[in-house]
């Protein structure tokens, strides 16, 4: 017993590992090291390049003067397109951001393993894999033929095709991590399953939601198939979404990119940059927004 009782404890502070364990954690966190920097390096690299190239046509113009009709006329102006952007994207957010959570919230609390409920989870795996241009292709033949023109509005509804399941799957998705013991616990103080929805569930994933619905407008605001379809290749800005062409910076990097004169080449780049930047602020801001109301909430 004395001999038991006069044993010291082995080390188990990583200093006294053999040199093959040791040998094997240092690999292990090289590699992973490695991994990361490979991840990132192609997204740094897009930035860098767009960013070098892109600020030289930033300036007050930039942002307020008329795109140039001539592909060769030097200068900035992108105006329209930034504006068109914004609407265009800004109508698709509308069209499709309610219609996608008011789905996902039947899909998780009331629809749950329901024939219906199955069939609209796979079709959303489905349109999420879609190529953008069927769905430039499915307004262009739903909405254009009919109404014989081009114009903003079925840009927006081309984008809102593409973010409804991408906001379906990423709003369900948040609705699942909400604990049911807050669902039992409003309904324990006599609340009514709609007002548990309303005011229990859906505020506790806000922070989520907003996230997917900003990945959503992120895609469509740099998707340029659909709207060459179906808005066209057009150089100024109606305010009237639905009257005549409009345009937006992914139309205009595509327009500008494919010619080989370098006043083009340089607002494409600068077009880029700006697309960037205005996906950047809505990021950050919608962060901020989420986070605060994910505090207020508490």
């Amino acid at each position: 017993m004395t001999a038991l009782h006069s044993q010291t404890p082995p080390d188990l502070s990583g200093r006294n590992l053999s040199f093959g364990r040791a040998l094997a954690n240092r690999t292990a966190t090289i590699a992973i090291g490695l991994c990361v920097v490979i991840a990132a390096l192609p997204l740094a690299l897009v930035v860098w390049q767009v960013v070098s190239k892109g600020a030289s046509a930033w300036s007050l113009e930039w942002f307020t003067a008329e795109i140039p009709r001539n592909y060769r006329t030097e200068g900035p102006g992108m105006g329209p397109a930034i504006v068109g952007t914004l609407a265009i994207t800004g109508m698709a957010a509308l069209l499709s951001i309610p219609v996608g959570v008011l789905g996902a919230v039947y899909l998780n609390e009331y629809g749950k393993n329901k024939p219906l409920a199955r069939f609209i989870r796979t079709m959303s795996d489905v349109m999420t894999g879609v190529p953008s241009i069927m769905m430039g292709l499915f307004i262009y033949v739903g909405y254009v033929i009919v109404i014989d023109d081009q114009n903003g509005f079925a840009g927006a509804l081309a984008l809102a095709c593409l973010m409804l399941p991408i906001v379906i799957r990423s709003t369900e998705e948040m609705l699942r991590l909400v604990p049911d013991e807050l669902r039992q616990a409003s309904s324990g103080l006599g609340a009514r399953k709609w007002r548990t929805t309303m005011g229990v569930v859906l505020p506790a994933a806000s922070s989520g939601i907003t996230s997917g619905s900003l990945l959503a407008v992120a895609r469509a605001a740099g998707e340029t198939a659909p709207i060459i379809i179906v808005v066209g290749l057009f150089y100024g800005y109606r305010p009237d979404l639905f009257d005549g062409s409009n345009t937006t910076l992914a139309a205009q990097i595509f327009r500008n990119a494919s010619q080989p004169f370098a006043a083009s080449q340089e607002r494409a780049w600068g077009a880029a940059l700006t697309l960037i930047a205005i996906v950047f602020v809505f990021t950050i801001l919608s962060r901020i927004v989420a986070a605060r109301f994910a505090i207020d909430k508490r």
